[in-house]
């Protein structure tokens, strides 16, 4: 008895082992990673900044402080992000209820074109809007008017970018909310504003404060939109890091500026996981198919012809206007000047950035696949510990922390041996990949965490290896969602700016930062060739969102 006790006792040890061993395999490629291509470079470019002689000038914090314009930096970042949130939670709303509650003809197209904006890179995005509000744009000709280089161009264009958001986020809970709760407190004298104000904002609250806390994320970290549209009168954090790093070369404000920016993305992340908690737990709720129905009475009719106008003024017109000023010269004549090199802006024809971009965004699509896959498998397991649970939340500090502070982090920290990856041109797959890993990591968790263990269990029981195990039960239950994961991965790096624009060669140039420069150049030709590339790039990330939502359909969970 004691023996078979013994033998019983040594066999649960060494499955203790093996599943500790199989942890740590798993995350430790994701681990060295982000160590390798995320943390040295970031602290190498604030250590750069913050060392004198070897010694840690910390006053220097209060030095950049004390900078009147780096206060108004500050301030003009944080103001524009609130009324930034605020706007699109407004505008968009409504759409998240129709899209909740409403079922009419052509809704999933309509999805789908709600959605293009936020997968558009920033720099087409800005271009867009450019090509809207700017010199020689749709409102310049009509009316005179010109509403680029103000706030109101910055502004616009941000609730364009982060519509989706609050329609995918809010809407989703929203369609899952069990209607009946609503109608009984009609049905008990309230009115219908006050029944929506007690009963569904309530519910609705933590997927409202969730998406708030996305959209005021993405809009303090802005760098295309406000370099395109800013101009020279407006800069947030991400822009006046580049233009310390690239203009004035004064690396120890660019140092403090980034790990402002560090502290304060921290914050919003840490609220925002706290939010999700919530919104996780806090609610019970019922199918989505059998809360959406056809729009009744006027009202709704006019609540849904608003949206729709909403959509096509908002969304669609910039994107609309941006293909037909890239056709203003005749015989598709800016396409055409794309195949040509003598333009002065590039040392290769331009058209060539789109064949650089697609091989660039496929390998780092492999990359975030193969780190973000291995650290959604190790933080599902039930044995993980907390090291690896803490390591979830570092995964989403690439969206926030500065690509400027990445991408320049990378030529001054990768330049000597065994990392000097200064001339090689995985070094822009590598900064790609950073952004993507987040967005494979979210997308797998929900489906892994689905999965039986028991599956899991019985297959090691056979007899089945860890690989095996994986390879035979979870990959065919999670085959969609990664390669929706990848979808998403391939369409972030297609449109990655902020690092790419420091490592991208002059004669390896991206889509994206191919738009800025020959946006930076005077005259119509390289203006027109930025609208075309736009257009491609545009058309590009559409195609690869639409393939997104075929494989979507058949796994709608209601999460954005």
């Amino acid at each position: 008895m004691d023996l078979a006790r013994t033998e019983v006792t040594e066999a649960a040890v060494r499955k203790d082992r093996r599943g500790s061993a199989a942890r740590l395999g798993l995350i430790a490629l994701p681990v060295v990673f982000f160590a390798a291509f995320f943390a040295y470079p970031v602290a190498a470019i604030v250590a750069r900044g913050l060392k004198v002689d070897g010694a840690w000038r910390f006053g220097r914090i209060g030095e950049v402080l004390a900078q009147s314009d780096v206060r108004h930096v500050l301030w003009f970042t944080t103001w524009q992000a609130l009324v930034s949130t605020v706007l699109t939670l407004l505008i968009a709303l409504p759409g998240a209820y129709v899209f909740a509650r409403f079922d009419f003809r052509g809704k999933q197209v309509l999805r789908a074109a709600v959605t293009v904006p936020f997968v558009l890179p920033t720099v087409v995005v800005g271009t867009a809007f450019l090509a809207l509000v700017g010199r020689g744009g749709l409102l310049d000709e009509l009316w005179g008017v010109r509403l680029d280089t103000t706030v109101w161009a910055i502004l616009l264009a941000h609730v364009f970018f982060n519509y989706a958001v609050v329609v995918r986020t809010v809407g989703g809970l929203w369609a899952q909310l069990d209607p009946r709760q609503e109608e009984a407190a009609r049905m008990l004298g309230a009115s219908p504003w006050k029944a929506w104000r007690q009963v569904t904002l309530p519910a609705l609250g933590p997927a409202v404060a969730a998406a708030a806390l996305m959209v005021f994320l993405f809009t303090f970290t802005s760098f295309g939109v406000v370099q395109i549209l800013g101009g020279p009168t407006f800069s947030t954090l991400e822009v006046e890091i580049y233009r310390q790093t690239s203009e004035i070369f004064d690396l120890s404000t660019a140092a403090v500026l980034t790990l402002i920016q560090f502290v304060a993305v921290g914050a919003i992340l840490a609220l925002h996981a706290w939010t999700v908690r919530r919104r996780e737990t806090a609610l019970r709720l019922v199918d989505a198919s059998v809360t959406a129905r056809r729009p009744r009475g006027a009202g709704q009719w006019a609540l849904l012809g608003g949206v729709l106008v909403t959509v096509v003024v908002l969304l669609m017109l910039p994107l609309a206007v941006l293909v037909q000023r890239s056709l203003d010269a005749p015989g598709f004549g800016y396409y055409r000047a794309l195949t040509r090199a003598d333009g002065g802006v590039f040392l290769v024809p331009p058209i060539e950035a789109i064949g650089n971009s697609l091989e660039y965004a496929v390998a780092a699509t492999v990359i975030a696949v193969v780190i973000g896959g291995l650290a959604a498998v190790a933080l599902t397991r039930r044995d993980a510990g907390r090291f690896v649970r803490g390591f979830d939340a570092l995964l989403m500090l690439p969206l926030g922390v500065s690509a400027v502070t990445v991408g320049f982090g990378f030529l001054i920290a990768l330049d000597e041996p065994p990392l000097d990856l200064r001339s090689s041109w995985i070094l822009v797959p590598l900064a790609q990949a950073l952004v993507g890993v987040p967005f494979v990591v979210r997308t797998m968790l929900p489906v892994l965490r689905a999965v039986d263990v028991r599956l899991r269990e019985a297959a090691s029981v056979l007899g089945a290896s860890p690989w095996r195990v994986w390879r035979e039960v979870d990959l065919p239950m999670v085959r969609r969602a990664l390669l929706i994961a990848a979808g998403f991965a391939f369409a972030v790096s297609l449109g990655e700016f902020g690092a790419t624009v420091f490592i991208a060669r002059p004669d390896n140039p991206t889509l994206p930062v191919a738009v800025a420069r020959l946006l930076g150049r005077p005259g119509d030709l390289n203006y027109g060739q930025a609208m075309a590339l736009s257009t491609i790039l545009m058309v590009v990330c559409a195609v690869a969102l639409l393939v997104l939502e075929r494989l979507r359909t058949a796994d709608r969970t209601g999460e954005f």
